[in-house]
């Protein structure tokens, strides 16, 4: 699942980064209100994290334009100030949720999962299946002919672009972008070994291989004997 942090503090942003990537999130960081509504608008997400105070554009004018162009991805309100003003003013404006700052990581992944509970797009697709495997996108639990897989963030995240593009040859490149949030370095074989642990995981065992390799383009599951 992907995240919208946007969040002007260098410090707060990169804490909430890593700490979603930990918890097998992808995730956008922005830290300009203007730069966040064009990202916001321009790519899909199943959460924005919005701060209020932001430079170029606050966060109720992010909100109000998000809302007006007709996007109805749930909001995470974070606000420095716990005025009861400002709060009706988030959730008239369409915020889903709010935070006071200072806030503890552990409450708000708890708050982005409900949110993920409650939007439409986590209704349509709470668990992602292919032949006998299948992933909880709510629970984080992975399972193979009723057999619980244990896999790190990343070896989630990688099953779950997999199994979103399913039947799809994934180059490297995208891979590399979509769970590692890197360019792709050709020198190096992280994406490789992932790929070969992950197959270790969820292949082995199973007369039906669920992940291959196409020399020279990237890599699929496909349920496809």
């Amino acid at each position: 699942m992907k995240i919208l942090v946007v969040e002007d503090e260098h410090k707060t942003g990169d804490y909430l980064k890593q700490g979603l990537v930990e918890a097998g999130f992808v995730v956008d960081l922005m830290r300009d209100g203007r730069d966040g509504l064009h990202c916001a608008l321009t790519d899909s997400h199943d959460v924005i994290v919005l701060d209020v105070m932001l430079p170029g554009m606050d966060g109720w004018e992010v909100l109000r334009a998000i809302r007006a162009a007709g996007r109805e991805v749930p909001v995470l309100f974070l606000t420095a100030r716990d005025e009861v003003d400002d709060r009706v003013r988030g959730l008239e404006l369409g915020a889903d949720d709010y935070l006071v700052k200072p806030f503890a990581f552990s409450e708000l992944l708890a708050r982005v999962r409900t949110l993920l509970r409650r939007g439409g797009k986590a209704k349509e697709a709470e668990c992602l299946r292919a032949a006998d495997l299948e992933l909880d996108l709510l629970r984080r639990r992975v399972n193979r002919a009723g057999k619980r897989i244990d896999l790190t963030a990343k070896e989630f995240a990688l099953l779950e672009l997999l199994l979103r593009r399913q039947g799809e040859v994934l180059p490297r490149s995208l891979i590399a972008s979509q769970v590692w949030d890197m360019n792709f370095d050709s020198d190096t074989n992280v994406i490789e070994v992932a790929i070969k642990r992950l197959r270790v995981k969820i292949d082995d065992g199973f007369d039906l291989k669920l992940i291959r390799t196409v020399r020279g383009m990237g890599y699929v599951l496909e349920a496809a004997d």
